[in-house]
């Protein structure tokens, strides 16, 4: 019987993210990076990033995801998504 590993978890993740929404004909597969730039969280964009993440991956639905951001230098930030405790730093 196979297992999900925290690779596997990682590999999923990261073609999520670099593919853009609707980079596949039919399909609204894809993260929109963008959309959390410059945005308030109190509108509710993590969450609805997460939801779709949870959406085009059913598999992660099982997994806790959190996104937060980490300070870096004076005036950036690094985005992080981490699932099932694994951190993956968005590009």
């Amino acid at each position: 019987m196979a297992s999900i590993t925290g690779v596997d978890i990682q590999s999923m993740v990261q073609h999520w993210l670099n593919t853009p929404v609707n980079g596949y004909l039919g399909s609204d597969y894809g993260s929109d990076l963008k959309s959390l730039l410059h945005n308030p969280q109190r509108f509710g964009i993590a969450d609805g990033f997460i939801a779709k993440l949870k959406r085009d991956v059913p598999v992660l639905q099982s997994f806790p995801i959190n996104l937060y951001s980490v300070p870096r230098d004076v005036d950036k930030l690094d985005i992080v998504i981490e699932v099932a405790g694994i951190a993956i730093t968005v590009n």
